[in-house]
């Protein structure tokens, strides 16, 4: 059993070495970003412990505090906890977005904690803490080989955001060719994470990196839960920057896809250019008027899609971020609300 007393915070300092000088450990690490959903994570995390308690699992918890705007209240972890072995807060010295704060908190983790097995979920309490032992059932049952994902079936949010997320996802697969069927919400192994700290696209976004980068996972179905406290922050600006954010990952794919379909507009609008010149389109003022404005879309919307390929295979030479080379430079402190009072 664990009673928090006074936090212990310590400075940040860049490890020299990927992984610190400690044994492996088969309990699970959790990692929860959060950005001024104390109430709500602060619920959550008792929530897991009762869960974990019922499961016969220890695990830690990381905290990623997305440099909140609202000071973490001085009780946050003040409490027994059964199952919850250490709860640390790690503080980023500037916002981020939940994406990158989990790029940051991952990569961290890497460099400093013996777990074997990580769990990602958001920390305002949507993903259901129920499922967190179906998670790492699944997990197990794939010998700790894939990474699982919480697939999710309904959702609990409004309407308008449903509708939203809908058309999202009908230009995620019209531009990538593939489905969104995985948030945030996994268990995945070390050797996966090892992989994903040298991926630049996990900067962008965490499930996109995971598909990018071709590691082996699976899927178990999973609800969306309703918030434990506090309001959804997720605005329909927040909603199309992460959309966009995730079908960046497949840039590459997304400027092929343009570039054939302004090739198949260039060559309707030479059809039309010809037919109208030779004079085998009835010569009514719509086809003429039809002529004139599609042959010059049409050659611009070539011309924009193969510069916006070029770029894109251009930018393939050239790493942006990397997370395990630049996720230090992100990272204010990281405060132990929690430490273990016994082995």
């Amino acid at each position: 059993m664990l009673t928090c007393a006074n936090p212990r915070r310590r400075a940040f300092i860049r490890p020299r070495i990927a992984l610190l000088d400690t044994q492996p450990d088969d309990r699970p690490c959790l990692l929860l970003p959060v950005f001024n959903d104390w109430d709500a994570v602060r619920l959550l995390v008792a929530s897991l412990d009762t869960i974990l308690t019922a499961a016969g699992v220890r695990a830690d918890v990381l905290v990623v505090d997305d440099a909140s705007t609202m000071p973490r209240p001085d009780t946050f972890g003040r409490q027994t906890f059964v199952s919850i072995r250490t709860l640390s807060v790690l503080r980023l010295r500037r916002n981020l977005g939940h994406q990158r704060a989990i790029a940051i908190g991952l990569t961290w983790l890497y460099a400093n904690s013996p777990c074997r097995t990580f769990i990602v979920m958001d920390g305002d309490s949507e993903d259901d803490p129920t499922d967190v032992p179906r998670l790492l059932d699944a997990f197990r049952a794939t010998g700790g080989a894939h990474i699982v994902f919480a697939e999710r079936r309904r959702r609990s949010e409004s309407i308008r955001f449903r509708v939203g997320y809908a058309i999202y996802r009908w230009l995620h697969v019209l531009l990538t060719g593939r489905q969104v069927r995985v948030g945030n919400f996994s268990v995945l192994p070390r050797q996966a994470l090892d992989a994903l700290v040298v991926v630049s696209e996990l900067w962008s976004h965490y499930a996109a990196a995971v598909l990018k980068a071709r590691l082996p996972y699976s899927t178990v179905p999973t609800a969306r839960a309703r918030r434990l406290a506090g309001t959804p922050s997720m605005n329909v600006t927040a909603l199309v920057v992460h959309g966009l954010s995730a079908m960046s990952v497949y840039s590459d794919t997304i400027g092929i896809r343009l570039l054939a379909g302004a090739g198949v507009l260039a060559m309707l609008a030479a059809a039309v250019g010809m037919a109208t010149f030779w004079g085998l389109l009835p010569p009514a003022t719509f086809w003429s008027r039809a002529a004139g404005v599609v042959v010059p879309v049409g050659l611009n919307t070539v011309a924009l899609a193969l510069i916006f390929s070029i770029t894109v295979l251009l930018a393939r030479q050239n790493f942006g971020f990397i997370p395990q080379r630049d996720y230090h430079w992100f990272v204010s402190d990281v405060t132990e609300v929690c430490s273990p009072t016994e082995p």
